[in-house]
């Protein structure tokens, strides 16, 4: 469905961002792209959506396709309708704007009726959502903030969904709670690029991954195989005590098997 091949971006026209990324979200997947801080995560889903310019940002190299189109240079409303959604980081709710208009809000690309549908459907969905549909969206919690932009994202009836950190700043439940809803999502027929800090709970959910550092992919693989990666495991996932980046982790593997 979305192939990304060899992607370079630069911001400010100096700084050099990504270095040559490719990745793949197959159709009905979910794939998470994990990686610490300033890695470049969020700034590869910008480029899929068409947000870099914001940002001074711009693709230099390669390109982005879904399903064969090329969108590395498109407008943003257009990526939006041919069928990809984002969620962005900190969820980026319209605070004064009520429930129900955050998620007309997500329904631009939709005709009325429809929307309409939709909105039913989603305050069903979410019977929080249902009950404060009129309230503004800056009064619910942060997982009822979440939940809401992910059910904005929905309204453009989206074929991939873009998430980024849907965990961040939520508790233990809800996160278990969000989880189970982007599984529910996928299986409803909606391929999932999932940005995530939470490693083990994107490994959980994810068919494949990725790992990003310094703007570079520097594994990748099914997701089972990622988890059980010792070096992912003691880099990553924090069950081996250490704080070093992966390639550390890596060469001084390598060193300690040359050495013996």
């Amino acid at each position: 469905m979305l192939e990304i091949a060899n992607l370079e971006v630069v911001y400010h026209s100096v700084v050099l961002v990504l270095k040559d990324i490719s990745l793949t979200v197959p159709d009905g997947s979910i794939v998470a792209l994990l990686g610490p801080n300033g890695a470049g995560k969020s700034t590869t889903l910008r480029a899929i959506t068409g947000l870099l310019d914001i940002h001074d940002g711009r693709v230099t190299k390669g390109h982005v396709q879904l399903n064969g189109r090329d969108l590395t240079r498109a407008r943003a409303d257009s990526i939006v309708r041919s069928g990809v959604a984002h969620v962005m980081e900190g969820r980026r709710i319209l605070s004064d704007l009520t429930v129900e208009e955050n998620l007309l809000a997500g329904a631009y690309t939709a005709d009325g009726a429809g929307a309409r549908e939709d909105i039913e459907a989603f305050c069903t969905r979410f019977p929080i959502l249902g009950k404060r549909r009129h309230q503004p969206a800056g009064f619910l919690s942060g997982g009822e903030q979440q939940m809401l932009a992910i059910a904005r994202a929905l309204m453009s009836r989206p074929s991939l969904l873009l998430l980024d950190e849907p965990s961040l700043g939520l508790a233990p439940q809800v996160v278990q709670d969000v989880a189970a809803l982007i599984r529910e999502i996928n299986q409803e027929g909606v391929s999932v690029l999932l940005v995530e800090q939470n490693a083990s709970m994107a490994l959980q959910l994810a068919d494949y991954g990725y790992l990003m550092e310094n703007g570079r992919v520097v594994l990748d693989g099914t997701a089972k195989a990622i988890h059980e990666d010792e070096d992912v495991r003691e880099f990553y996932l924090g069950l081996g005590g250490g704080e070093k980046s992966y390639r550390e982790v890596k060469l001084y593997r390598r060193r300690k098997r040359w050495l013996s």
